[in-house]
């Protein structure tokens, strides 16, 4: 079993508060009910009623929402050190659902274990909020690439951000990361047609910029991918710690 200093949320939680004994120990105790699920198959349905988040340690999820005419709208991607669902933990349904893309490894957590231990641990309660406040800046910056980047500039930034919250959790770095991400998948979340996202990928590695094949990810020259995407990572908040 992974020790709980080297698992993906506290390497996540240290880029925003320096973690003590005691609350590397709370979190070991909510990686406690540790579950499997397979690809394909919903964790978490939109509408669902029970209170339960869940911290993802291996693996990719796609969250999504169902539209009245039975269309899905993919909202963003979870990776190892995400929490799933914590706002259904808040709210009476969840807002959306959950899918593995590859078979993932997670702990369910109950919102009485998390209440209990933001109780127990108030600083780690300050963390994991830090962690929600930046998945609703990425969402946001997904809603301005939509409406004001080209689909090139699009697609490196996504890509880019990509990068950042992998390296976070020592699973990417500039020169590139394994990723499962489909065509399809990119199309949803961008705003573009699958024969459009093909064609922006070819641009892009026609350029030597980056290359997206076989499930990996391989960046030819960071710098110019930034300057094409105007890349500012600041919304990612991943500087350093804030809080001893």
């Amino acid at each position: 079993m992974t020790s709980i200093h080297d698992s993906p949320l506290v390497r996540k939680l240290s880029a925003f508060v320096a973690l003590s004994e005691n609350e590397l120990g709370v979190l070991e105790r909510l990686h406690q009910r540790r579950r499997s699920f397979v690809a394909g198959r919903d964790m978490v349905h939109q509408g669902q009623s029970e209170q339960t988040a869940y911290i993802l340690s291996q693996g990719w999820v796609c969250s999504y929402k169902i539209q009245p005419d039975g269309t899905r709208q993919v909202v963003d991607f979870q990776i190892p050190g995400d929490f799933l669902g914590l706002r259904s933990v808040l709210l009476r349904t969840s807002d959306h659902s959950f899918e593995p893309i590859v078979d993932i490894e997670a702990a369910e957590v109950s919102a009485e274990h998390i209440l209990d231990a933001f109780s127990q641990a108030p600083r780690l309660a300050t963390a994991i909020l830090w962690a929600a406040s930046r998945d609703e800046a990425m969402v946001v910056e997904h809603l301005v690439g939509i409406g004001r980047r080209n689909a090139d500039a699009r697609m490196a930034h996504f890509l880019l951000e990509l990068c950042a919250r992998l390296s976070l959790v020592n699973m990417g770095s500039r020169s590139g990361y394994d990723c499962p991400l489909t065509q399809y998948h990119l199309a949803d979340v961008l705003g573009l047609s699958a024969v459009h996202v093909n064609r922006v990928l070819r641009h892009l590695r026609e350029r030597r910029l980056v290359t997206f094949r076989s499930s990996q990810v391989v960046i030819h020259d960071y710098g110019r991918l930034v300057e094409l995407a105007e890349f500012d990572p600041a919304y990612l908040d991943q500087a350093g710690p804030l809080l001893k």
